[in-house]
């Protein structure tokens, strides 16, 4: 079973009626999601492609029952509320595709996901792909590109970056590799789910048999990856990429995403290849070598 999505998941929008969203509805529809409602307040008895807009997520859940997901794609200063609207209605697994939402708001949301035993993925990320099964916001884009750069398998993909998560699968695919799950977690200092939050999932997971991670300078949590990894003794050969080598002599330098700000020694690329290695994950120069180490480490494994 792939993690977090499957065929069978119900989800919702918040903001649908917004252009990005409108977008987003007829990717994921085309792609076979099962979306059974969105939320844009005021806009009730509209509909997106098919889909019933409602003013609140209450309704929804009151005319189709309790849903899985929701993806939130609401302007950043709304994001806040709306992400405590889905969680007060019960809703487990929250996509927040929305960028530049205050770093105090990311934080109250992720404690109430915690306190609600739910979880957020973003913000300012693409989503989550289950290849083959159904896809939870824009990662891949259209349903035809979609298919092409993603196929059924079984490596795990993480990435702070969402077109590199399709880039990293692309790779794959080329490769015969197909995958399990792709998430792109998002690219801000403050995130939902890390990539050792995550790694459990995978680890369970017996149609996941190794992950490619995309990583960047900036933040913690390749350290927090490499101790999970040692501390557990993972199962999963694990290959990442990390991106912005160059970055290394410029401390506070900021480049891409809101949450790669090298601050200090241990948030540089060296410091973080240095100690996933020494975890046993492998460090791919290029994206291209990441196919050719994930079957050298399945082979070891075998």
């Amino acid at each position: 079973m792939p993690i977090l999505i499957t065929q069978d998941t119900r989800f919702i929008i918040q903001g649908i009626t917004g252009r990005e969203a409108v977008n987003l509805t007829r990717e994921n529809l085309d792609y076979g999601a099962k979306i059974v409602g969105g939320v844009t307040p005021g806009r009730a008895g509209r509909d997106v492609y098919g889909v019933p807009v409602y003013d609140c997520v209450r309704d929804v859940v009151r005319d189709h029952g309790n849903v899985e997901g929701s993806i939130v794609s609401v302007p950043p200063g709304f994001v806040h509320d709306a992400v405590f609207e889905a969680l007060e209605n019960g809703v487990k697994l929250i996509v927040v595709v929305t960028e530049n939402v205050p770093r105090k708001d990311v934080a109250q949301m992720v404690e109430l996901a915690r306190m609600k035993d739910a979880r957020i993925i973003g913000p300012n990320c693409l989503g989550i792909i289950s290849p083959g099964e159904a896809k939870m916001g824009g990662v891949g884009g259209p349903a035809a590109n979609t298919r092409q750069a993603y196929s059924k398998g079984h490596i795990g993909i993480m990435s702070r970056s969402g077109g590199m998560t399709t880039e990293i699968a692309s790779t794959l695919s080329a490769a015969g590799l197909g995958q399990s799950t792709a998430v792109s977690i998002g690219g801000d200092a403050i995130v939902g789910s890390t990539y050792a939050e995550l790694m459990p999932l995978f680890e369970a997971d017996p149609e996941t048999h190794a992950i490619a991670i995309y990583s960047e300078p900036g933040g913690r949590m390749e350290a927090e990856l490499a101790d999970w990894v040692a501390e557990n003794d993972s199962r999963l050969p694990i290959v990442a990429f990390m991106a912005g080598r160059f970055m290394d002599e410029m401390q506070g330098m900021r480049f891409g995403h809101a949450g790669t700000i090298v601050e200090g020694k241990e948030d540089t690329t060296a410091s973080k290849i240095e100690r996933m290695e020494k975890a046993g994950i492998s460090v791919a120069e290029r994206i291209e070598e990441i196919p050719e180490l994930i079957q050298k480490r399945l082979a070891e494994a075998r």
